[in-house]
């Protein structure tokens, strides 16, 4: 499929929920009663009466809860493609795949080249021109070679991974430690100072 292709699908797609949408608001528009009262004008909150003003001041802590989980959740929507694309790395490395295979099986005339199955996944990966990493080397060699370095492209994607958790981790820590995610935050007040005795009831007490 071209890139042509794909942006009109989705501009296509884009169009019809465009349409979709706001057809059915329209035609919700033009066929609902339309009978307004006070009772209806009223705030509406999950069915129960609403209770005081509307125009009231959330505690900051609902935003700093809601930033928090925004964080994590678009980091484990970062994880799925991420884990999707480089797994194909991890599937090179798989005992039972071929990695080179007789050059005549691909229509080639040498007389090794790489495995369908690796070279469309190095293909996935962004490698223009699969090819094998030394034409003149044995089968086995080349094997070991596409193998070693689908190895370390999977462990650099892991490591890499790692060091955008670990930023996370960092910020999440920060945030713990300062304790922005207590719902009742303990606010420092002023220390209570020791109360004297009255010296009467001292001297008392060391006679």
């Amino acid at each position: 499929m071209s890139p042509t292709s794909i942006v009109a699908y989705l501009v296509l797609f884009a169009s019809v929920g465009f349409v979709f949408v706001f057809a059915a608001l329209f035609v919700g528009w033009l066929l609902r009663p339309k009978a307004p009262s006070p009772e209806k004008l009223e705030t509406y909150e999950c069915g129960e009466r609403t209770v005081g003003s509307s125009y009231l001041q959330f505690d900051l802590r609902f935003y700093v809860v809601a930033l928090v989980f925004i964080i994590f959740d678009v980091e484990v929507a970062f994880f799925f493609p991420w884990a999707a694309v480089f797994g194909k790395a991890v599937q090179i490395t798989a005992p039972g795949m071929p990695k080179v295979v007789d050059g005549a099986l691909t229509g080639r005339s040498a007389s090794l080249a790489l495995a369908p199955p690796v070279a469309e996944r190095l293909g996935q990966l962004g490698v223009r021109r699969p090819s094998l990493p030394d034409p003149a080397a044995s089968a086995a060699s080349n094997s070991q070679t596409v193998a070693t370095s689908a190895r370390r492209l999977a462990l650099a994607a892991m490591a890499d991974m790692a060091v955008f958790f670990a930023v996370l981790l960092v910020g999440f820590a920060y945030v713990w430690s300062r304790g922005d995610l207590d719902w009742v935050r303990a606010l420092p007040g002023p220390r209570a100072q020791p109360v004297n005795r009255p010296k009467a009831a001292a001297a008392g007490s060391a006679g």
